[in-house]
Parts: C-alpha cells; structure tokens; sequence
C-alpha cells in the first residue's frame, strides 16, 4: 500500500511497473552473461532483449490463472521471445527475482531517506547555531535542573541524527546484496558467474552464502536502523510539544494563516504535526518487530517472510521519508521564545545555580556533605519563601556567610560562563 503523503520518487520505486522492469533486467542480465560465458550467441542475448517486455494488465490477467506472480510474469515476457524464451529464467527459482529486487528497491528508498536526513540535519544545526548562547532551563525528571542553552538542546539532536545517517548507511550496505543462486542456493543448475555479472550491473553484490532466499537478518537489520531513526524523530517531537504547552511556551510549531488548532475552541494552538510524527514512530517501530519476525525461516526457505515484507517494505521506507520530511519542516520553522526562556530559567528565582553554590563552599574547604547540606537547607527555604530569591536567601544565611563573600556569591549566578563551555561543545560537533 503506498501512502497518500508518498514523495512520487519513494512511490516509483515500490509501483507494480518499477517491480516488474527490474525482474526483466534481471532475466535479460542473467542472458547476456550466458552470452558472455559462451553458452548462447550475442546477437540472441541482444535480440532477447529486444523482444522481451511485458505490461502490469498481462500479467495481472496471467496472475489470476498462475496464482503465482513470478511464474505469471515468466510467462507473459517468454510469450513474446518465440524460441529465445528457452533462456528465460534458466535454472533460476523466484526469489532471485524477489529478494534481488527487494535489495535494489531498499538501495534505492535508502538514497532518499538519506537525503531527508541532510535536511533535517541542515534545519537543526541553522537553528543551533542561531540560538547557540540562548540561555534556558534544562530540565531532569520535567523538573528545572541547571541552565543549558537551547542551541545545545538542538545541537544533541544533530549528534543523534548524524548518528542515524551513520547507522542507515551500513543497513543501505547490508541490504546491497542480491542472488541469482537457484531454488537452494547452491548454483546446482546455474554458473556463479551469472550472478556475479548480473549483481555489478546493478550496483548489488552477490550474497556470498544464500539459501532459497537471501538471509532475513539483513532486512531486519535495515528496519531495525528505520526503527531507530523514527525514534528519534519521536523524540525530538516530544520536546517540541512540551516546549509547546501552555505554561512553558518557549518555542512552538508554525502557525499558518488561516489554521485552525480545533473545531470547538478558535484559541487552540495545537503542537499536531509533532503529536502526529510521535504517533507514527509506534508504527515504525512496528514495522521493525515484524522484521525481527521474518529471520528464522524452515530449512532453505518458506513463505511466511514474503507477506509482511510486501507491505513493510513500502510502508516503512515511505514512512520514515514523511517523517524525516515533516520533522525538518517543523524545526525549520520552529517559532523560538528567547524571552520567555529567559523568564522559564528565573522562575524558581535562582534554585537552578544551587551546584555552584555547593562547589563554591567546597573550594573553601567543606566536605561534600556538609557544603550539601547547608545549600539544600536554603535551597527548600526558597521553595517555600515567594517573595525572596535564592541569592537573596544565601546572602542573609549564616552558614554561608562564614564562608562566601556577597561578590562570591553573585559570581555563582553567572550565565556568561556558560558560553565558553557552549564553545567547546560546538567545535566538537560542528565544523565552524
């Protein structure tokens, strides 16, 4: 089934025309390397390939008669060689056509997907450096912790997806494989160097080992990697959408005019498009299980794979496109609240600068424990105390003040030397 939000590309590659156009390269290959073996004569191969075709509507019709699509579209495509058909898929079995195919689409969806990783790539690490020093709240647990900047907060999303690009480059090398190697696998009724021309023609290699099929645990290892990568587009979401809530309302998902966040309340603005992707990952995810399903096959095969790899292997690669696609549009227009950061980041009136503090009464000499206890003692003061903030609180306590000087204190609740720790983070990830 091929989604209604499908890019026609990502589509083509999965259409019944693309499918049925590589198993007659494939058959029309395997002839042409019986030629160069010296079985057959050049002009049959190239007078093969000029008769050879099909249409989806044959063999469709043929289908329906077979029960059997490979054996239908055999018949169909040997139908129009005459004599020349008695080379058609010789000593051959389907799933060299299947699994050879199934390769090449997943190559080629792979292309794509790495494509949509750039952008989303590109998008975060624009946004990353332009709010590289603005100052916010990082949070543990929900709960405020210590200042970050939310162009780190960014910049360990594009750590994680230059490691999903990392990660989809292997499983595109893992899949890059294809097999003209008979009903089990052991060449009994072909010449391994069939195969061996037929995979560099299109950009496969052959698999050195293979049964009836090609081993499930490459293509669960691709979707694993897909797996993965929707994850972390489910993650990135999630912050967007508590970013987006009412009461935090530091960044939010573009507006558009004319949009409408619900039929009954005409003030909504709704984080949709990021609570969408966070929904579509659980089908990624999915898609994955079923993979890990499809690895252990009886003997030299069975059919219980081909089912689910029919519909997983378009849903999946479409999938992961409009996710990666959707997920740099939100990033790229991604409404940032600097000010409101800022507001977030005071809101416990200094509590976030409590380790400094602590640090500080260590530097003078207290042990741990000690210079924990005194800070946490002011610390709760202030959650209960409204109208004082934290530094107020430390510089009317006595404890401190035997140890820490008022300038000592100030000193501890300075942002600045954040943006030289900021730097350093930054030129490790980014090449600037």
């Amino acid at each position: 089934m091929i989604p209604r939000y499908s890019r026609p590309e990502l589509a083509e590659i999965w259409s019944e025309d693309s499918k049925l156009k590589i198993w007659l390269e494939l058959e029309l290959l395997a002839i042409e390397a019986l030629a160069g073996l010296g079985k057959i004569t050049d002009s049959e191969a190239k007078e093969a390939r000029r008769l050879a075709g099909f249409t989806v509507e044959e063999v469709k019709a043929k289908e329906e008669i077979t029960k059997h699509d490979v054996a239908a579209f055999v018949d169909v495509v040997g139908s129009r060689m005459g004599g020349l058909a008695r080379y058609l898929h010789l000593g051959m079995t389907s799933s060299d056509l299947l699994d050879t195919t199934f390769s090449l689409q997943l190559v080629r969806a792979s292309d794509i997907i790495l494509q949509d990783l750039d952008r989303l790539l590109l998008a975060l690490k624009k946004r990353a450096l332009e709010h590289k020093y603005t100052a916010m709240i990082g949070r543990t647990h929900g709960i405020h912790a210590e200042p970050i900047t939310f162009g780190l907060a960014l910049a360990r999303f594009y750590e994680e997806f230059k490691r999903a690009r990392l990660r989809l480059e292997a499983a595109r090398e893992e899949v890059r494989v294809g097999k003209l190697s008979g009903a089990v696998g052991d060449y009994f009724h072909l010449d391994p160097r069939i195969e061996e021309y037929a995979m560099k023609r299109l950009g496969l290699k052959p698999a050195y080992a293979s049964s009836q099929v090609i081993s499930r645990d490459r293509y669960a290892y691709f979707f694993q990697v897909l797996g993965l990568i929707a994850s972390s587009v489910d993650h990135l979401c999630l912050q967007v959408r508590h970013f987006q809530r009412t009461e935090v309302l530091e960044a939010e998902e573009y507006f558009s005019p004319g949009q409408k966040g619900s039929s009954a309340m005409p003030h909504k603005r709704n984080p949709v498009l990021s609570e969408n992707l966070c929904g579509l990952a659980r089908l990624a995810r999915a898609y994955a299980a079923s993979a890990l399903e499809n690895v252990a096959l009886w003997h030299e095969r069975d059919i219980s794979h081909s089912s689910v790899e029919r519909v997983i292997g378009p849903d999946a690669t479409i999938l992961t496109d409009f996710m990666l696609s959707r997920a740099a549009g939100i990033v790229e227009k991604l409404l940032v609240y600097p000010e409101k950061m800022e507001e977030n980041l005071w809101l416990t009136r200094g509590l976030a600068f409590s380790e400094g503090v602590m640090l500080e009464l260590m530097g003078k000499g207290l042990a741990r424990a000690e210079a924990y206890a005194i800070v946490q003692t002011v610390a709760m003061k202030t959650w209960s105390e409204k109208d004082l903030s934290f530094r107020d609180m430390l510089n009317s306590d006595p404890e401190v003040r035997k140890h820490l000087s008022e300038a000592e204190i100030k000193d501890c609740f300075d942002l600045d030397r954040l943006n030289g720790k900021i730097d350093f983070i930054f030129s490790r990830i980014f090449e600037t």
